[in-house]
């Protein structure tokens, strides 16, 4: 059982059978209701636990009715588009985004985000999307105009998502960084990639895997390659896999990362792909 101790229309602060202080979300939850009443637990959507993360739970009890609802409709956009799902504390950072970015827009204050439009635009092209989609909801929905930043910030919200436990400043760092070896392999190769193109999706998509698991420092679970496989990329595709190495100089001096020779592999032939189709024709 769940007793009520205060609320608002969607947001409940509540006591378990154990004791325990939690905030609930739900449409109406506590509507009607007195302190000491029951909650409806069929109407919980989500709940965080206040000793879990005290400071960042309890800002949820500052998160007006319009804002969780808004919250909820977004995600419900997000999450089958992308085939992701938010945790609570995902759900919690992207209401709390909305919340401010509603009272900017109430405020005419933008955060210029011009500079990592086009590279945030570009290499999270789907997400980029949807982030288009939401604006279009949370505006139809309160007869606000979002600021022009909201496209890229939601963006990277959407991007965190499914990225684990990656925190939303990781993602920012690792954008920046995936932007950079796009511009050594474009430098290298004197060419503008195909951003439409499926080996370039697929290109993004295996760099955003490789940055989170060096930036997690976490080990690839497969096993390793044959060293002669290596020595073949070396020969057979020389240039692609010069520009792997340059790529590995970048992240051993600017975050201290080694690439193992396995990261080689894959990296060369991701760039032999990239590359290859735009070189020919």
């Amino acid at each position: 059982m769940i007793f009520l101790k205060s609320f608002n229309n969607s947001v409940a602060l509540v006591e378990n059978d154990h004791g325990q202080e939690e905030i609930v979300i739900g449409k109406g939850i506590g509507f009607g209701l007195k302190k000491g009443d029951l909650i409806d637990q069929t109407k919980i959507e989500r709940r965080f636990i206040t000793a879990n993360e005290p400071t960042e739970v309890m800002q949820v009890k500052e998160l007006d009715d319009r804002t969780i609802e808004l919250t909820t409709k977004v995600v419900a956009l997000v999450e089958p588009a992308l085939n992701l799902k938010f945790n609570d504390f995902q759900f919690l950072a992207l209401a709390d985004h909305i919340d401010f970015a509603l009272t900017r827009s109430e405020e005419s204050i933008d955060m210029n985000a011009a500079n990592t439009r086009w590279e945030v635009r570009n290499l999270f092209s789907e997400e980029y999307a949807i982030a288009k989609q939401a604006i279009a909801l949370i505006e139809h929905t309160t007869g606000l105009t979002l600021p022009k930043s909201e496209s890229i910030l939601l963006t990277y919200h959407f991007v965190n998502a499914a990225s684990n436990d990656t925190k939303l400043q990781e993602t920012v760092q690792i954008t920046q960084i995936m932007t950079e070896i796009i511009k050594i392999v474009t430098y290298e190769y004197q060419i503008e990639l195909d951003k439409h193109s499926f080996n370039y999706s697929r290109f993004v998509s295996h760099l955003r895997t490789l940055l989170v698991r060096l930036l997690k420092k976490q080990h690839q679970s497969t096993e390793e390659l044959d060293p002669a496989l290596l020595k073949l990329m070396q020969v057979k595709y020389a240039k692609a896999y010069q520009t792997a190495e340059r790529i590995a100089v970048l992240l051993q001096a600017k975050m201290d990362w080694q690439l193992n020779p396995d990261d080689l592999v894959y990296l060369t032939l991701h760039i032999f792909r990239v590359t290859a189709r735009q070189q020919n024709s």
